[in-house]
C-alpha cells in the first residue's frame, strides 16, 4: 500500500473576497474529485483572498500509478482560469514510513 499525497500552493489573482475564493476553490476541489475520485481538502491560507493551499490525496498500490493520478490532476489545475500554482509538492508514503 502507498499514499500519495501533493500539496498545491494556489494563487487566485481575480479574487476579491474571501467569499470569491471559496467558490473558486470549492468549484477546483470538487472538479478534481469528480474527475480523478481522490480525496481533496484546502488546507491553508484560510484567511487570505487571494492564496489557497490545497491537498490531494490518493492510495494505491504501485508508485507508477500514483505518480500518474498526481501528475494528471497537477495538469488539471494548471489549466483551471482563475488559478496559478505557486508551488506543488509530491509525496509518497509507504505503511513502514
Amino acid at each position: 500500500m502507498l499514499v500519495a499525497m501533493t500539496r498545491f500552493d494556489l494563487r487566485i489573482p481575480g479574487s476579491s473576497s474571501l467569499k470569491a475564493k471559496r467558490h473558486v476553490v470549492k468549484g477546483l476541489t470538487a472538479g478534481i474529485r469528480q474527475r480523478f475520485n481522490v480525496s481533496v481538502a484546502e488546507v491553508d491560507h484560510h484567511e487570505l483572498w487571494q492564496r489557497s493551499a490545497i491537498a490531494v490525496a490518493t492510495v494505491t498500490q504501485q508508485a507508477y500509478h500514483a505518480r500518474k493520478v498526481m501528475h494528471e490532476v497537477e495538469r488539471y489545475v494548471a489549466t483551471w482560469p482563475p488559478v496559478e500554482i505557486i508551488d506543488a509538492d509530491l509525496s509518497l508514503h509507504y505503511p513502514e514510513d
